[in-house]
């Protein structure tokens, strides 16, 4: 009686912990009536892009080069056939500058040793395919350069907002992102062959055209209906000899060749910086 007795107790504690358990939440569809039913989400907004041109002289800036920097004046063209969505081209054409550590190498890896009127030294024998022997040789001769851009691009906005300056200054703001296939043209040491490559005549700048992807991020702030202003970081990854060196050959030593093994991959970076204007002038405005 007393087993009987326990089970109809632990039975009615059951029965009282599930009746006071809270019901089973269940999805239920909110219907709007009144004024609001069908209204859209932003009523009066601004469609900065809509069906507008965007056209943008830029000047870009290229970031962490070891030996030569460039300087890009360009032109970004855009055409939006949506708020979120356009098409279009950027480029430019690149001018350089020598970062520091090509100034030191100059001065004591070439200059100091004077290799062009003391070739048979230890220093420059060891040197002799890497280093270029002359007067501001490593700029003119032997350092990769950056020379163009062409880039045909899809972008896309996905973020729009207004920026505030004090809660008085209200500026339309936007990010975009942008995606393409980057045609550029590049400046490097040409190839040549075992026993040729310390040949003054082996120092050579040659062109050439290699093929990259490229994307990247905007932020674009719009002071008045067709006038835009902002800053973009864009990424290029490829493969170059930035240096002109002998760095490596088939197994991964120098082997007294400049050719392709000497190339590296490397994700070269630029910051843009522009001025835009909107063709249409006017802005599209949503009911």
């Amino acid at each position: 009686m007393r087993q009987v007795g326990k089970a109809a107790a632990v039975l009615l504690a059951l029965l009282a912990v599930s009746s006071l358990a809270p019901p089973s939440a269940q999805a239920q569809e909110l219907q709007i009536t009144g004024p609001l039913a069908g209204a859209p989400a932003v009523r009066r907004l601004r469609l900065r892009r809509d069906s507008r041109f965007d056209v943008a002289p830029a000047v870009s800036f290229t970031l962490l080069d070891e030996y030569r920097r460039t300087i890009m004046p360009g032109l970004r063209a855009t055409y939006h056939f949506t708020d979120w969505l356009g098409a279009g081209l950027f480029g430019g054409y690149g001018f350089q500058y020598n970062a520091s550590l090509t100034d030191e190498l100059q001065a004591k890896a070439i200059d100091d040793r004077n290799c062009q009127n003391n070739p048979h030294t230890l220093p420059c024998k060891r040197s002799a395919v890497s280093l270029c022997r002359g007067s501001e040789c490593l700029a003119d001769k032997q350092l990769a350069r950056l020379q163009w851009l062409l880039v045909p691009q899809v972008t896309f906005i996905p973020f729009r907002g207004k920026v505030s300056l004090f809660s008085v200054l209200f500026v339309d703001t936007d990010i975009s992102i942008f995606l393409g296939p980057a045609i550029v043209g590049l400046q490097q040491r040409k190839d040549c062959a075992e026993g040729t490559c310390a040949q003054d005549s082996a120092f050579e700048l040659e062109s050439g055209v290699t093929v990259s992807p490229s994307g990247g991020m905007g932020l674009n702030f719009y002071p008045s209906d067709f006038i835009s202003f902002g800053a973009e970081l864009r990424l290029l990854p490829y493969s170059w000899n930035t240096s002109g060196f002998d760095v490596s050959g088939p197994n991964d030593v120098p082997d007294n060749v400049i050719d392709g093994d000497d190339r590296a991959f490397q994700f070269n970076s630029m910051l843009t910086v522009f001025v835009g204007v909107q063709l249409p002038t006017a802005v599209v405005v949503s009911d």
